[in-house]
């Protein structure tokens, strides 16, 4: 037996005893982020008061919440963005850069109002708008990555980072 079929039967069940021992020994976390374009098409980003850089929008699902019902909460809580249309899902990540949650759904969002909402929460330090070309200099890699991909219409990659 070579090397490269010992690892073929060893790679599922290993891969089974993490899946298990990380399900038993810690809580799975969700988060969504959200990939937000004005009528410019420009993005919108937000800057946290707890983590340095520039990041998309979005947070944790609450237990009981769906992915699309936490994407709202988060972005009116971080943008004061109401969603008027149904935003497209881009991807599920699994241990993405795009945050420290195990899974991360990803989604474009081009309906939206900034009219009713009150004031952005306080962990976020600024947000707003910018152009793709000029982005903040501290605009996060994952953040880069997740525009990139929706810019390019390129289907993302669902891999462990």
């Amino acid at each position: 037996m070579n090397l490269q079929s010992l690892r073929k039967r060893l790679e599922p069940a290993l891969r089974r005893f993490f899946h298990l021992y990380w399900l038993f020994t810690r809580g799975m976390t969700l988060g969504v982020r959200a990939v937000i374009f004005d009528r410019d098409d420009r993005v919108f980003l937000v800057k946290h008061t707890y983590v340095s850089g520039w990041h998309l929008p979005g947070g944790g699902v609450e237990p009981g919440e769906t992915f699309r019902d936490a994407l709202r909460r988060e972005l009116a809580e971080e943008g004061r963005i109401e969603l008027t249309g149904e935003p497209a899902l881009h991807g599920l990540f699994l241990n993405s850069h795009a945050s420290r949650r195990d899974h991360i759904a990803v989604y474009l969002v081009r309906h939206f109002s900034q009219d009713r909402l009150p004031e952005p929460n306080r962990e976020i330090a600024a947000c707003g708008f910018f152009e793709l070309r000029a982005l903040p200099a501290e605009t996060t890699a994952g953040t880069r990555l997740r525009i990139s991909e929706v810019v390019e219409g390129r289907a993302p990659m669902t891999t462990w980072r």
